[in-house]
């Protein structure tokens, strides 16, 4: 099992927290679906997949470049919201692995909660907090709610969570060459969603950190921590916020040598693994330490790892 990311901004593993209870059984998710995001189709097609940027991260594996070609797709526009997450749990009674073993990742401005509630702290990444009680319903830990914020993407979400509500919703999670082709926007080997201009360039265009990381945060572009996810503009297929504002899992385990094997026709990633893709950056990603908002990049975690700054979206089957 992974210790940790290596993007520290990014999405610590459940393991370097050191508490873990027993989980109970999830519930099945075989409900009717109510998954209602608007849905975009993503045209047949080939693209350069992998950072031509020169910003890639050594350890990540975004080279060497290679072209896929993919068939047509439909995909959320936006990530899954608290609002679509919360039907999936209306109707099924299910419990998110945050839940099920007691706490989960809160990076610490975001904290909301007593100090008895912090049951860790990595040293490499200190400004990570293992909290009690916090889940997709309470983000910052006990003190939280989501009340006024069911717009916003859900968090809190391991993958396994994710693949629960697509089993719920008769949808799967993409695939890493999907995501990133879909996040491209119809745009060539360019850096972001919108082209290569940086994110600050003409106005803020996504949620991403602002000022010293992890100090202070600027809020120039308006959001500590998530934004609605129809915030700022959406791409050339009119998908929201395919860059920053939250990690989302793809269905693909991760290998940093997958790109040297990659089939060049639909790829579905490495047979087995032990993490699984996360794609986009989050609003803790700054140019200073983490550049992993950018549409080639990569990072990964364990299926059972949930944090304040991850969730996901999904294709139709």
């Amino acid at each position: 099992m992974e210790a940790e990311c290596s993007c520290g901004c990014g999405t610590p593993s459940r393991s370097v927290f050191g508490t873990v209870s027993v989980r109970p059984g999830a519930a099945r998710a075989d409900s009717p679906s109510q998954h209602t995001i608007p849905q975009a189709l993503i045209p047949a097609g080939s693209f350069v997949m992998g950072d031509s940027s020169g910003d890639r991260n050594a350890a990540d594996g975004e080279v060497p470049l290679h072209r896929v070609t993919l068939a047509a797709f439909s995909i959320d526009t936006t990530s899954v919201t608290n609002d679509d997450f919360a039907r999936f749990v209306d109707a099924t009674g299910y419990r998110t692995e945050a839940e099920q073993f007691g706490f989960s990742a809160v990076f610490h401005l975001a904290l909301a909660a007593d100090e008895q509630d912090v049951v860790g702290r990595p040293p490499q990444t200190p400004w990570w907090l293992g909290v009690k009680g916090a889940d997709w319903r309470h983000p910052g830990g006990t003190r939280s709610d989501i009340e006024g914020l069911g717009d916003h993407p859900v968090v809190h979400i391991s993958w396994n969570d994710a693949q629960a509500y697509c089993d719920w919703a008769g949808r799967r999670l993409p695939t890493e060459a999907e995501w990133e082709y879909a996040a491209r926007g119809g745009l060539e080997q360019k850096k972001y969603p919108w082209g290569d201009e940086e994110i600050d360039e003409g106005g803020w265009r996504t949620n991403i950190w602002q000022g010293e990381f992890p100090r202070a945060n600027t809020l120039d572009d308006g959001w500590l921590t998530t934004a609605p996810v129809r915030s700022f503009e959406p791409n050339g297929y009119g998908l929201w916020q395919m860059v920053g504002n939250v990690w989302e899992w793809a269905s693909d385990w991760f290998s940093p040598r997958y790109y040297g094997d990659s089939p060049l026709q639909d790829p579905a990633g490495p047979a087995s693994g032990q993490s699984r893709v996360l794609r986009g950056g989050s609003y803790l990603c700054h140019s200073s330490y983490c550049n992993r908002y950018r549409n080639s990049a990569r990072s990964q975690n364990t299926p059972d790892s949930s944090m304040g700054n991850a969730g996901f979206r999904t294709v139709a089957l």
